[in-house]
């Protein structure tokens, strides 16, 4: 069957854009996921799209033969969600990469999918405008990918996720039509009309349509940053300090946490950056014009005073870079924590409310000391995200066991104290066992909208819960 599909992708699609062959398929196997390194799944096939059109041919022909269709981007994922569970076909997205148009006049550019982050945002620079949502793997990440996961990255707390920048997407439905949201012929930056099936598509994770335009609403990029970093002898204290700078009025551009272990990984990397090892370490961010943001940077440190015993801070760009380096650095860096040991990704996106955060760090150590595992904990402490980084000998059959044993806890962990298993990285097939509990009756709903939109169960099954 899938060479007769091989055949005829190959007469509507240029043939070095269809792979089939053995090692090409053992490299769309898995993405950043713990689950999908243990476990790759191969394609059957994949093909490299470079129009709307020849996605189309690709669903209707998944249509006709019943195959499981998969839209990926860059792979940087860490719950399996583009990976194929099932075989089939991956849709590789990641060569539809162009800017089709910056409307500067009215702060929104149009785009396709597989456009990187931060390409998007280097070419945005000239015209003084920017895309705000920030993932740490904003290098390598695809805008597409940022909108099937809803992703948002270091500076949510202050400008949001990528569902709020989104004004119209062209999307692919799993039966072949093609349909544009947000008005066909629309450049308003905000609209009530019908049903908003723009953010039904976002943080679908490419189960119920194919992306293949974007239109974005930009901001004006701010002229300058302030960066304060400081220490605590407590967690408790740190929580306190962050209270503290949010009732002195400001709203950081980025809050983000690092606890002693993940200070003690970024001090190995980089014995210059000399940080105090102490249970909290946090770093504002803030940005604007420069004299605000040396305002700002001034009214944290005054805010911090009772609560930090050690604080750098600067609003001069190349100081600002040094202070970045530790956050910087830290998602690699945790790595040292274990000679021969890697950074696996479980339970590494976890978000609770900001009240529960001391509880959820303490309980996290005790869960990861439990089974002898190191784990560094860092985050965006500003909204309640944090990431657990376990590092194992991933060559260890009993590290490994016990690795899966304790991700498994800490999602349950961050549930019961009123969170949610992933506030970034999206279900995919790590998190859907949670989803019911999560979820409850809503699930369903889900559901019935899978069905509703893909009779045939074609685009990306077995995601979410959802129907394998």
């Amino acid at each position: 069957m899938i060479e007769k599909i091989i055949s005829e992708l190959q007469r509507v699609i240029d043939k070095e854009r269809v792979l089939w062959r053995k090692t090409d398929m053992m490299t769309y196997a898995y993405d950043a996921s713990f689950a999908t390194q243990l476990e790759p799944k191969e394609p059957e096939a994949v093909v490299i799209p470079l129009s709307t059109d020849e996605v189309q041919a690709c669903v209707q022909l998944a249509n006709k033969y019943q195959v499981p269709l998969y839209p990926r981007g860059a792979a940087t994922g860490q719950t399996g969600g583009a990976v194929p569970i099932k075989g089939g076909i991956v849709l590789d997205m990641s060569k539809m990469d162009r800017i089709i148009e910056v409307d500067d006049e009215n702060f929104q550019v149009i785009v396709e999918p597989g456009i990187i982050q931060a390409n998007l945002n280097a070419a945005l620079k000239k015209y003084g405008l920017f895309f705000p949502p920030d993932p740490g793997s904003s290098k390598m990440c695809t805008v597409g990918g940022m909108i099937s996961n809803n992703s948002s990255g270091l500076r949510a707390v202050k400008y949001g996720v990528t569902r709020q920048y989104v004004l119209g997407l062209e999307i692919v439905l799993p039966t072949g039509e093609v349909i544009v949201t947000g008005g066909e012929k629309s450049r308003a930056l905000k609209s009530v009309s019908g049903y908003d099936l723009a953010h039904l598509m976002i943080g679908s994770e490419g189960t119920l349509g194919i992306v293949t335009r974007i239109r974005l609403k930009l901001l004006p990029l701010p002229p300058a940053r302030g960066i304060v970093l400081c220490s605590f002898p407590k967690i408790e204290q740190a929580i306190e300090g962050v209270r503290a700078v949010y009732h002195s009025g400001i709203i950081p551009s980025a809050i983000e946490i690092m606890d002693i272990y993940a200070t003690r990984a970024a001090n190995k990397m980089r014995p210059d950056l000399n940080l105090p090892e102490t249970e909290a370490l946090l770093l504002f961010e803030v940005d604007g014009n420069k004299d605000i943001v040396a305002l700002q940077v001034k009214t944290i440190s005054e805010a911090l005073k009772s609560h930090t015993d050690y604080v750098k801070f600067s609003d001069d760009p190349e100081q600002c870079e040094n202070l970045w380096q530790s956050r910087k650095i830290v998602g690699a860096a945790v790595g040292n924590l274990k000679p021969g040991g890697i950074r696996v990704y479980g339970g590494e996106d976890i978000c609770v409310p900001f009240s529960r955060l001391p509880e959820a760090i303490r309980r996290i150590h005790e869960i990861t000391n439990s089974y002898n595992i190191v784990c560094g904990i860092y985050g965006h402490v500003g909204d309640g995200n944090l990431h657990t980084a376990p590092i194992i000998d991933i060559n260890n059959q009993q590290e490994v066991e016990k690795a899966k044993q304790m991700i498994e806890e800490i999602h349950h962990l961050a549930i019961e104290l009123g969170g949610t298993t992933t506030a970034e990285h999206g279900v995919g097939i790590v998190r859907a066992p949670y989803m019911e509990i999560e979820h409850g009756q809503a699930l369903d709903v889900m559901r019935r909208l899978k069905k509703t939109l893909d009779p045939n169960n074609i685009l990306n099954p077995g995601k979410m819960a959802l129907p394998t």
